[in-house]
């Protein structure tokens, strides 16, 4: 089968995947048997480019290598809608930034996807953050696959771990560092810096944003515990259910306070998944020096699951970047071409 694939988004991550598939085409046609044109991409600052027999995507790559528009390539206008439509595309690829308020852009173009029956993975919170269960009944209704590994850690695959190879476990707690930018200021703030110096180094390398409020205040976090509420339990649970201090009251002392008594602080997201009452917290934790997130440093994220047949099990790798969080992407389209075969 062809897969026929929409990208929506083509900043780093967009363009990490396409240079993926670029790249490793051939690879993932034989290994995976995931052969896949690209008929569409759009994006807000490069424009629209349609073909629906496939996009040259050395072409397109080496456009957006030189800073330009899609100008001069195969293109369409109008609605996002009759775009998707012609380029005849059976997945979708979401990639464009993250809006927790209003899930936008996002959000319309999930759901316009999913209305179309097409086969749709996010990287956004945003859109999961303000409508994960209409998204959810939008592609039971018409027979979508909706995917949305890289909206919790990047590349790292904590929803894959928990949904497939942990099927038939109950898992009864989650723990995880699930924001980078957090735990890179802890870590140098636990070295000596001030929260104001580690802020700013951080937002000098990349890791926080000109308003670090999403981070600081716990607000990305709790997005991804809502997140793996769904995964884990099934349970829609609303953001503003999830208990959240940030670490902005922290400083040097504190930390070096906890370290004297063989502990570290980190900012941990808790769940422990409950039918009727699940409960859910972001804030800084006094960890003992044994606990697997303790020794978590920098920018990596991690989390430890507890379960009935495994006991804990702990993941840690990378929870952002352009690649990584492009084979987040890559990752949810293989594994929808995969159960689309075993439906068939």
């Amino acid at each position: 089968m062809t897969w026929k694939l929409a990208l929506a988004g083509c900043g780093n991550v967009g363009t990490a995947l396409l240079e993926i598939l670029h790249r490793k085409g051939a690879e993932l046609a034989t290994r995976h048997g995931f052969d896949c044109r690209v008929c569409l991409v759009t994006d807000p600052l490069r424009g629209v480019a349609l073909n629906p027999e496939g996009l040259d995507l050395g072409t397109l790559l080496e456009k957006l290598r030189n800073g330009g528009t899609f100008n001069g390539l195969p293109e369409g206008l109008g609605s996002f809608e009759s775009l998707l439509a012609r380029s005849g595309a059976n997945l979708f690829a979401d990639a464009t930034p993250t809006n927790l308020t209003t899930g936008e852009p996002g959000l319309t173009h999930l759901r316009v996807a999913l209305s179309r029956g097409v086969h749709a993975t996010t990287s956004s919170k945003g859109p999961l953050a303000v409508a994960a269960e209409e998204l959810e009944s939008l592609a039971k209704r018409h027979g979508a696959l909706f995917r949305y590994e890289g909206a919790v850690m990047s590349g790292t695959p904590l929803v894959a771990l928990i949904r497939e190879n942990l099927a038939g476990c109950a898992v009864t707690k989650v723990e995880g560092i699930l924001n980078g930018t957090t735990n890179y200021m802890l870590t140098r703030m636990e070295e000596g810096l001030s929260y104001g110096e580690a802020l700013a180094e951080a937002q000098g390398k990349g890791y926080a944003e000109a308003d670090p409020t999403a981070d600081v205040e716990g607000w990305d976090a709790a997005v991804k515990v809502a997140i793996l509420s769904r995964v884990v339990s099934g349970v829609a649970l609303p953001v503003d259910r999830v208990d959240r201090t940030g670490i902005s009251a922290l400083t040097p002392a504190d930390l070096r306070k906890a370290k004297e008594e063989g502990r570290r602080i980190r900012l941990v997201a808790t769940l422990i998944p409950d039918p009727e009452s699940p409960v859910a917290k972001v804030a800084p934790e006094r960890l003992p020096l044994d606990h697997p997130l303790a020794s978590v440093r920098g920018a990596t994220n991690a989390a430890t699951l507890h379960t009935d047949h495994l006991g804990p099990i702990t993941i840690t790798g990378p929870g952002a970047g352009r690649t990584e969080t492009g084979q987040a992407l890559l990752t949810d389209l293989l594994a929808i071409a995969r159960l689309a075969r075993e439906e068939n």
